[in-house]
């Protein structure tokens, strides 16, 4: 089993794309190979191929790294399931991960989310997606300031708050203060929780 993220920027159109690309192609290229593993197409659609551990983890770190562009943010479906034909390139390739992760979707703008996963698993799925959708209360608000101490947390998940406060150059104080603000502890709850239900699911 995989997992697919299939996305798209939102407000694209009134940035100029080397506000964003390099950020979202530097970040996929940790992940993996491209076209193999991950492709940007269509100028800001973007499809991944991951393990399906990683899958919401990636997914959130995507959406602090675009949400780093004042005005930007990113639409994103996930699917997991199993992969029946391999292409050249993460787009041509198939299987259930990839139908599931594009229905999804497809549906994020009729539903009015941006995040939404499809495991196959009907309860799965119920649970995951209404806690994705209160997690996305605060993490569509996030700020360029807030978005960027998400990011630094997900690289660093064993750096301290010293340690991020000299990064950034500020008080101890005030990185405590953004995490706070970010959400931080929720976003690393829902990963855990992520995590757990990934082993019932298996």
């Amino acid at each position: 089993m995989i997992a697919i993220i299939t996305g798209d920027i939102i407000n694209s159109e009134n940035h100029n794309s080397s506000e964003w690309l390099g950020i979202l192609k530097d970040y996929l290229s940790k992940l993996g190979k491209s076209p193999v593993d991950w492709e940007v197409y269509r100028g800001d659609e973007f499809q991944l191929k991951i393990a399906k551990e990683d899958a919401l983890q990636a997914a959130i770190h995507i959406k602090a790294l675009i949400k780093t562009v004042k005005g930007l943010d990113v639409r994103m479906g996930i699917g997991l399931g199993g992969e029946t034909f391999k292409g050249v390139g993460v787009s041509e390739s198939n299987g259930p991960a990839y139908h599931r992760s594009g229905r999804t979707f497809e549906s994020l703008k009729e539903d009015k989310l941006n995040l939404t996963i499809a495991t196959g698993n009907g309860f799965f799925d119920d649970t995951l997606n209404l806690m994705l959708k209160l997690a996305l209360h605060f993490m569509d608000d996030w700020s360029t300031v807030s978005a960027e101490i998400i990011v630094l947390a997900l690289d660093n998940p064993n750096a301290s708050q010293r340690e991020i406060a000299e990064r950034l150059n500020i008080q101890q104080s005030a990185v405590s203060q953004r995490q706070k603000r970010a959400r931080l502890d929720l976003v690393l709850e829902l990963l855990e929780y992520y995590s757990k239900t990934l082993k019932e699911l298996s």
